[in-house]
């Protein structure tokens, strides 16, 4: 059995055909068809600041939190499921309501949405070398055995475009999970494709690095699935890569 699916353009067209970018203060929503890719975040996001991705943004608490406290950094929220969509849309609206936020007063004009798969997204229309950070928080385990090859980390194009696609100025890949058996995988994979692939990563070299979290400037902010895990008791693993 193939450890991965096969993504090609068959299954693109059938699976991401809706695909928009969503501006959540404005309330517009554009297909995703209709940007030039590469993307150009100058253009997207009206302005130069650095760019960092949100993959697997769920119900949006990391998204709103984290682009609140950092107004000078652009953020992105990939997302693939409609009802987790519309959930981080209706809590962007929650917090700007509750708050007396004014539209014009620039809160949040740094976040979009991308409603789209993520693999999709980032082999073919992320620039390369231009994300400062992507958030990977409790990506899937698919726990069946069967299920095991539809994990994210699993797929190589996707690998290759996370280390493409960072910049070399130190860019970051935060991860976090409470499954511990998922956890171990990651790490493995991470370094077994560079190992394998030593041409895309650079003469016997592998980019990413693995580093403390005190030293990579991590700043925590929970998930609604972390919130829902700690009650349960559960463990939670972190790890943050750098490109050197």
């Amino acid at each position: 059995m193939n450890e991965e699916p096969r993504y090609n353009d068959i299954y693109y067209q059938r699976t991401t055909h809706h695909s928009q970018i969503i501006d959540i203060v404005q309330e517009t929503a554009i297909a995703l068809s209709e940007f030039r890719a590469p993307i150009d975040w100058q253009v997207l996001f009206d302005n130069m600041h650095p760019v960092e991705i949100d993959i697997g943004s769920g119900k949006g608490r990391f998204l709103l939190e984290t682009s609140r406290q950092h107004p000078k950094v652009n953020y992105l929220g990939v997302e693939r499921a409609r009802k987790y969509v519309d959930l981080t849309r209706e809590r962007f609206k929650k917090y700007m309501r509750h708050f007396s936020v004014d539209k014009r007063s620039g809160t949040f004009t740094n976040v979009r949405l991308a409603w789209t798969d993520a693999n999709y997204f980032l082999t073919r229309y992320v620039p390369a070398e231009s994300v400062q950070a992507y958030h990977i928080y409790f990506p899937d385990p698919w726990p069946k055995k069967r299920q095991r090859k539809r994990r994210i980390f699993r797929n190589h194009d996707f690998l290759s475009a996370l280390t493409r696609t960072l910049t070399s100025d130190n860019g970051k890949l935060y991860i976090v999970t409470d499954y511990a058996e998922y956890f171990e995988e990651i790490q493995e994979r991470l370094a077994a494709y560079y190992d394998d692939n030593p041409c895309k990563a650079g003469a016997n070299t592998n980019p990413l690095h693995r580093v403390s979290l005190d030293s990579s400037g991590y700043e925590h902010i929970e998930t609604n699935f972390e919130m829902k895990y700690l009650l349960k008791g559960r463990p939670i693993y972190r790890a943050v890569y750098e490109k050197m």
